[in-house]
């Protein structure tokens, strides 16, 4: 897998930095921007962003290839699917605390109506 997911010379080097680091980090702006109620796509630009810090990490630390689009794609996309959990496990807990007699937690990242089903 090395060369493909990461250029580093070792796996745990990219699961301390993308996996752990960036995926707090992205679990964490996923939360603030349900919270705040913005729309999806807020998060989504903001996770694009932190992928940009995360590589920035891998080049000032671990001499890794700050512009490179290979890497950057696939760093964002382990921080948008940890992001946009976040997310909506987020807005799920909203909605169905602040809206209760309307809407039940079907899952963690899940809600309905209530009566329906």
């Amino acid at each position: 897998m090395q060369g493909i997911l990461y250029e580093e010379s070792s796996f745990l080097l990219f699961l301390l930095v993308t996996c752990i680091m960036g995926g707090w980090a992205a679990w964490m702006t996923g939360r603030a921007v349900a919270l705040i109620w913005a729309p999806v796509w807020q998060a989504v630009f903001y996770l694009l962003v932190l992928a940009g810090g995360v590589r920035f990490i891998h080049f000032a630390l671990f001499h890794g290839t700050l512009l490179s689009l290979h890497y950057y794609i696939v760093d964002a996309i382990v921080l948008l699917v940890i992001g946009l959990t976040g997310f909506r496990y987020t807005r799920t807990r909203q909605m169905t605390t602040q809206y209760r007699w309307l809407y039940e937690r079907t899952g963690p990242l899940t809600w309905r109506e209530k009566g329906s089903g």
